[in-house]
């Protein structure tokens, strides 16, 4: 018995898939330094370690970018708390670094709501696992 085989060839147009996305140039170069900075350093470090070494990657790319941006919390006009987002790259898109193996549901609440305060459009979470850097695109559709 022969198998049949079908030769299906798909077209596929890069310039009209990355209009779907937002910032795919700048969203490019943030990860490539997440996956830099992954493969110099692995797995099993600090938060903090991630995040100077990301803010260094960061600069020798010439992205300009600002770390710790602080913001206030409000409640009935008065301030209730503070929150430091890790990074605001191009003033265009939130940078959470974050160490784990999961996405946590209130990491991923804690970037949109940086967004929601900065009225930007994209964030990046990024987990550093043992194992590899993983990361996830959060869009503020308000």
């Amino acid at each position: 018995m022969g198998t049949n085989v079908a030769n299906i060839s798909f077209m596929y147009d890069e310039s009209a898939v990355r209009k779907n996305i937002l910032f795919p140039e700048l969203s490019y170069e943030i990860i490539g330094c997440l996956f830099e900075v992954y493969n110099e350093l692995g797995g099993g470090y600090q938060e903090k370690i991630y995040q100077k070494a990301t803010a260094r990657c960061l600069a020798t790319q010439a992205i300009r970018y600002v770390e710790q941006v602080p913001y206030r919390v409000r409640f009935r006009g008065k301030a209730i708390g503070m929150y430091f987002m890790d990074f605001v790259i191009e003033d265009r898109v939130v940078l959470e670094i974050k160490r784990g193996n999961y996405f946590v549901k209130n990491n991923i609440k804690q970037v949109e709501n940086y967004l929601k305060v900065t009225n930007l459009q994209l964030g990046i979470l990024a987990n550093f696992t043992n194992r590899n850097v993983k990361y996830i695109r959060i869009l503020n559709i308000h």
